[in-house]
């Protein structure tokens, strides 16, 4: 809030009141999220100090040997090449999730008899935990990236699925009636009428996508992996290197973080 300082009468003259800068604009609206993460920390901070006793392992789990070990897995280095492992996984799983999605969708949501045909089968499989694939997807693909990519496209595909078929639903048919007066071809009406309608659908629905691709991400990688997010708290796990632990879960929730505002800003910046 701007502040005011009255400034004394000289001679009889009237001098405007000084004006205090305002603060940053970005502040102001970052300002009330910062605090809160603050908050979260100091609350974290106080669980471990009030409810663990000094000198128990449960120590190492506290947010500031968390944010110490953090700091020093970054100067290292490697955690760099994992969460880089992890962010390209998402990213091949998304990529898929969107070949396989924005047709299904498009389908679904211009063909009612299609629709009612493929909506209990869609439901069903939407309603399979990604993760109960995990043996199968084993089996059949083997271990490393490619039953990793699968199981991330699957969990990825519904809600893009779902809200291109939403966004088709919402056109307006007189965008659609006017195409097509103007005899424009059906490529011309998907490419210059359907597809920019829909794209603010697909947004929300990539950003609904991220969410669940970083969630089902990491317990993907713990199994027959020998790299990623998933894998290396794993592997702290093992070595009993707890704090090294704690230091990849804040990692893990702040690229999710960082993820998610990135798809939230190019959703605004379609709305806009």
């Amino acid at each position: 809030m701007t502040g005011h300082i009255l400034a004394p009468r000289l001679g009889g003259a009237e001098h405007r009141p000084l004006r205090l800068p305002s603060p940053p604009a970005f502040l102001l609206r970052a300002g009330p999220g910062l605090a809160g993460l603050l908050l979260l920390a100091l609350i974290w901070w106080a669980a471990i100090v009030l409810l663990t006793a000094p000198g128990s392992i449960a120590r190492a789990f506290g947010p500031l040997e968390g944010m110490a070990a953090l700091w020093r897995l970054l100067l290292e280095g490697e955690v760099l090449l994992h969460a880089a492992i992890s962010l390209r996984r998402v990213l091949v799983g998304l990529g898929a999730a969107l070949l396989i999605g924005v047709p299904l969708g498009l389908l679904v949501g211009a063909c009612r008899g299609f629709e009612r045909m493929t909506g209990p089968a869609f439901q069903f499989l939407r309603m399979i935990s990604p993760l109960s694939w995990m043996p199968i997807a084993v089996m059949a693909f083997g271990v490393g990236d490619a039953p990793v990519h699968v199981l991330l496209a699957f969990a990825a595909v519904w809600p893009v699925m779902l809200n291109t078929a939403a966004g088709v639903r919402a056109l307006d048919p007189r965008w659609l009636m006017l195409a097509r007066s103007l005899s424009a071809s059906r490529t011309e009406l998907l490419r210059q009428v359907v597809l920019p309608g829909v794209l603010g659908h697909v947004l929300t629905g990539v950003r609904l996508a991220i969410g669940l691709l970083w969630v089902v991400l990491v317990p993907c990688e713990m199994l027959g992996v020998s790299a990623g997010l998933g894998y290396a708290i794993l592997d702290a796990r093992d070595r009993l290197a707890y704090a090294e632990l704690t230091a990849l879960v804040i990692l893990v929730g702040a690229l999710g973080f960082a993820l998610d505002t990135t798809a939230r800003a190019l959703c605004r910046r379609k709305a806009v």
